[in-house]
């Protein structure tokens, strides 16, 4: 009996606390689809209305803020899955000396927050004049400690038997890494594709500060400054383009949401 109350009064405040988590949600969408003087009255015979949407996508360049994000995000994605790869590789299949301490300063960037560092990368982007470009707002993220400890412990699981075997059939170190590790770590890759993809579609910080112009903003940026205008806010334009931006990212999430969960517990247990 008393197991059952606890199950209903857990399950009651995980629908309590789940509902004053999206009460921002739902607001934000109410207002995205209704006229401005809807936007702090909620009437259920309100008309529906698609114009919000029109209007904030015509008021800023979100389509060149959307191409920058993908660029982005794929220039990281695919620096991070070679380069992360190629260091967990080097880390589990070969002896050579330090490679314990090496592996350890690794482990120290995860210690590190990204932001004490924003001041020498700044500095650094300057002198190189990469400052103001899509390649400045990535060169800081083109490799991950986080990318590299994970597909490490990836790899250590893998049979020795199965390296072994290719070794005899005459594939040397790239192949058995592209045949072999590669193809059985593809969960993984998944799960970390997808934190990597949602972590730089909402970067704000570091963007903000590298770009100057609206040619190479993504979408975190140019949805910041569209929303701080001096003549007022219009609730109802604002969560529409905050809608825009996020909905990518929503529909992603509700698309690979089981393969992200089962893939990430497996990498976790791993």
């Amino acid at each position: 009996m008393s197991q059952g109350l606890n199950r209903i009064a857990l399950g009651t405040l995980a629908f309590v606390l789940a509902g004053v988590w999206g009460l921002p949600f739902l607001y934000s969408v109410w207002t995205a689809f209704h006229p401005e003087k809807y936007s702090a009255t909620f009437q259920w015979d309100a008309p529906i209305t698609l114009m919000n949407f029109v209007e904030a996508w015509q008021a800023a360049p979100f389509g060149v803020y959307f191409v920058n994000t993908i660029i982005l995000i794929v220039t990281i994605l695919v620096a991070n899955l070679v380069l992360c790869t190629l260091v967990a590789y080097a880390f589990v299949r070969y002896r050579f000396r330090w490679a314990g301490f090496l592996f350890g300063l690794v482990m120290v960037q995860l210690l590190i927050s990204p932001e004490i560092l924003i001041v020498e990368n700044y500095l650094t982007l300057s002198r190189a004049g990469l400052t103001d470009t899509i390649l400045g707002i990535a060169l800081p993220y083109l490799t991950s400690a986080f990318g590299i400890f994970l597909l490490r412990q990836t790899f250590k699981v893998v049979p020795r038997s199965l390296d072994e075997a290719a070794q005899i059939e005459g594939a040397g170190a790239w192949r058995v890494l592209w045949t072999v590790y590669v193809p059985l770590a593809r969960p993984v890759y998944l799960a970390y594709g997808l934190v990597s993809i949602s972590f730089h579609w909402n970067n704000f910080l570091w963007p903000l500060i590298v770009t100057n112009s609206p040619e190479v903003r993504p979408v975190t940026v140019g949805l910041s400054v569209f929303a701080t205008v001096e003549s007022g806010v219009e609730w109802s334009l604002v969560n529409a383009a905050t809608l825009m931006t996020t909905a990518p990212l929503i529909v992603t999430f509700l698309v690979f949401q089981r393969q992200f969960v089962a893939n990430f517990m497996r990498a976790g247990i791993k």
